[in-house]
């Protein structure tokens, strides 16, 4: 590998796979040329550079963070559901069916 570059990777999570593409950029390029020179944008258009969320190494990075060797860029994806919500509704659900009388199963007397 030559001083005058760095190896990073760009990674970007299906749900049934994993795209991984190995780069050698400039030093200190910044996070939105690794997604340029990766074709990902590209091959994926549901990927919004300007307004999408993106990290490096599980931690948010803004596409004009400088890149260091060996970095790992990730792309993330936008979630399907709020997890928050999800907690709130699924607790309501569970007490509503603690509060919900218990359904009578005695014979009927003759």
């Amino acid at each position: 590998m030559k001083e005058s570059s760095i190896q990073v990777e760009v990674v970007y999570a299906l749900p049934e796979r994993q795209e991984i593409v190995r780069l050698q950029l400039p030093p200190a390029s910044p996070l939105h040329a690794a997604l340029t020179a990766s074709g990902l944008l590209q091959k994926y258009p549901e990927i919004d550079p300007e307004n999408g969320k993106f990290g490096i190494f599980s931690k948010l990075a803004k596409p004009d963070t400088p890149l260091r060797d060996r970095d790992r860029v990730e792309i993330y994806r936008p979630l399907i559901a709020d997890p928050k919500q999800i907690r709130q509704q699924r607790a309501a659900e569970g007490k509503a069916l603690k509060k919900a009388p218990a359904s009578s199963t005695a014979g009927s007397e003759d």
